[in-house]
């Protein structure tokens, strides 16, 4: 069967990525082998696609994880972020209120001579 671009296009995006996994290496070098020859058997194409599958699927369920897990981290920070504003908020408050009494305090003491 004639290579289509669709599964041209697949080989070259997974040529790009650093493979580890030996099954999926061999399916790669078989099948990069079959598009420069062009033709690509369907089995071959079926065993390829269901290899690549497996292979990132697993990379994809570890990155949603991560993602999940620095989405987590990042509201526990907006929320130590947002009570710290607020607590600053209050002590900035009670600096003003007790400058303005301090203030008073020595504007009734009068001149001092």
């Amino acid at each position: 069967m004639p290579v289509d671009g669709a599964l041209r296009d697949l080989v070259a995006r997974v040529a790009v990525f650093h493979i580890t996994d030996r099954t999926l290496q061999r399916a790669q070098r078989e099948m990069e082998a079959a598009v420069e020859r062009g033709v690509v058997e369907l089995p071959a194409r079926a065993h390829y696609l269901a290899q690549v599958k497996r292979y990132f699927e697993g990379f994809d369920r570890e990155a949603r994880a991560h993602l999940r897990d620095v989405d987590r981290r990042l509201e526990r920070i907006n929320q130590i972020h947002f009570n710290l504003t607020a607590e600053r908020g209050v002590a900035v408050k009670r600096i003003e209120a007790t400058r303005s009494v301090l203030d008073a305090a020595a504007a009734a003491e009068g001149p001092t001579a």
